[in-house]
């Protein structure tokens, strides 16, 4: 029996063949759109975040982090890259994204058991009772956004992104009061658990009511064996980046303690709100558009670059401008109470100069159906993550932060520009190419704005706007030396708009 609305139409919500002639101006509309949204939601997180700073203490945000080091991992585990598997196949048919739906939803609840059952032994392992009940409640998420994983990735591949965005906002600021309301309630740690399970359960409703796809019944599908090989190689290499990601919070907690962790955390958290806000709307956008234009290696070629390039641009700078005004955004954000994360936002900050451009690499494996090698490439990348992060233990949480910078600009950005460019249609010099005017601009910013800093010794509102102001004049003077970029900027200027691909692209 179907489950279907029987007004809705499969083939229309899975047909992406009205894609194709205009992929590239869609998905640039479509990052547009997206990056707007998340623009807003990311000045919306800073907010909540510097009010519960402010209303709790380190140690409850650190009580969280152990939980979300673990769940990172088990979020992956739930999805299984099927989501990526629907976006990508041209050809997937009802029965398939059913078969999908339905080895999702019966992941999802299965971690959220586990979880809920195993929130005793979480417990044990950091010696914080109370994590045993926010566990349990924090795997309602996984039951939640397991049943919501195919509906967001036909929004996703029918480029539906103004629904996208909407949903994704809306559950955000919900998250956001409720968090806020309770903490100023007196709910402690509690508030921080509502805000996390406002985005899932509200998405897992906003997506069933505007994608109007249903599954049908569990049963036997052909060609799903394919797509669940594609899932385990994507989300193979989608753990071991997790896994890498989560390693230096899992044993800064169980060494030192929840207040640590929640210094540590939020630092990290702070950063990489930028690199998410980003990240997640260029490859919602990218995606679908590249794995439309894999069949014309001119068109792909052309769009990756403006993809890789604008992604550099939007963040190189900003995060160089952050790494030498670390102590004012500490100050300003999180008050006198905080000032041992300095260090911490000034080594982040170089480590994100570049984490975004790295991972848009990953979107040439998932384009072009190469997640085997994906799934190798992120194994090598975690092994060298893991062991700079062992060695900057010795030093404590500076020393990790440190090692990751490091071996992030120097090692780890390289190679996997060089893995992910083996094969396929873009070359290692192509993705240098588009990033380099980027990194000039961030150089630029860090010796302008580090010089300007000997004469500005307070964070003053007269000095903010100096630095934004020099670090702005410095960026876009830097980007005219490159005659690419000179022709974007006039396009930009003239027609306001970036220019499209040309002809010949």
């Amino acid at each position: 029996m179907s489950l279907r609305k029987s007004a809705a139409s499969p083939d229309a919500e899975l047909d992406v063949g009205h894609l194709v002639e205009d992929a590239g101006r869609r998905s640039r509309r479509g990052g547009a759109i997206l990056l707007s949204a998340q623009a807003v939601r990311v000045l919306g997180q800073i907010g909540t975040l510097v009010v519960l700073a402010r209303l709790l203490p380190p140690s409850a945000f650190g009580l969280l982090a152990m939980v979300g080091a673990i769940s990172v991992i088990l979020d992956l585990v739930k999805e299984f890259g099927l989501s990526a598997a629907t976006i990508q196949k041209r050809d997937i048919t009802q029965a398939q994204v059913s078969a999908l739906f339905w080895i999702n939803s019966v992941v999802g609840a299965v971690l959220g058991a586990a979880l809920f059952l195993c929130a005793p032994i979480l417990a044990h392992f950091y010696d914080q009772p109370e994590l045993t009940e926010v566990a349990r409640w924090m795997s309602l998420a996984f039951v939640a956004s397991g049943l919501a994983v195919q509906h967001w990735a036909l929004l996703r591949r029918q480029m539906r992104f103004v629904t996208i965005a909407s949903l994704e906002t809306t559950s955000d600021f919900v998250g956001f009061a409720a968090g806020i309301g309770l903490a100023l309630w007196g709910a402690g740690y509690w508030a921080l658990v509502a805000q996390r399970l406002c985005g899932p359960l509200l998405q897992l409703a906003g997506s069933w009511l505007l994608c109007h796809w249903r599954p049908d019944a569990p049963r036997p599908t052909a060609g799903v064996r394919a797509l669940l090989a594609y899932g385990a190689s994507f989300t193979g290499s989608q753990l071991a980046v997790a896994f890498a990601r989560s390693i230096d919070q899992i044993l800064i907690g169980w060494l030192w303690g929840p207040a640590l962790l929640g210094l540590y955390e939020r630092t990290t958290r702070l950063l990489m709100m930028p690199v998410n806000a980003i990240g997640a709307p260029v490859y919602a956008a990218a995606m679908p558009a590249l794995s439309r234009l894999v069949d014309q290696p001119a068109r792909y070629r052309s769009l990756f670059g403006q993809v890789m390039q604008k992604i550099a641009l939007l963040t190189m700078p900003a995060f160089a401008l952050s790494a030498v005004t670390a102590d004012w955004v500490v100050g300003i954000l999180f008050g006198p109470s905080w000032q041992r994360a300095v260090p911490l936002v000034t080594l982040f900050s170089i480590a994100a100069t570049s984490l975004p451009v790295a991972q848009s690499a990953g979107l040439l494996y998932l384009t072009q159906a190469r997640t085997a090698e994906m799934l190798r490439a992120n194994l090598i990348d975690a092994s060298i993550c893991v062991i700079s992060i062992l060695v900057g233990l010795h030093w404590g949480v500076t020393g990790v932060a440190a090692a990751l910078a490091a071996v992030g600009v120097f090692v780890r950005m390289p190679l996997t520009f060089w893995l992910a460019t083996r094969r396929g249609p873009v070359t290692v010099g192509a993705i240098w190419r588009a990033v380099a005017p980027p990194a000039s601009a961030a150089v630029a910013v860090a010796l302008s704005v580090g010089y300007l800093r000997e004469f500005l010794q307070a964070p003053t509102v007269a000095a903010l706007a100096t630095t934004a102001a020099v670090a702005l004049s410095v960026t876009l003077l830097a980007l005219l030396a490159w005659p690419e970029t000179r022709r974007e900027i006039h396009a930009l200027l003239s027609s306001g708009r970036f220019a499209p691909p040309s002809a010949s692209s």
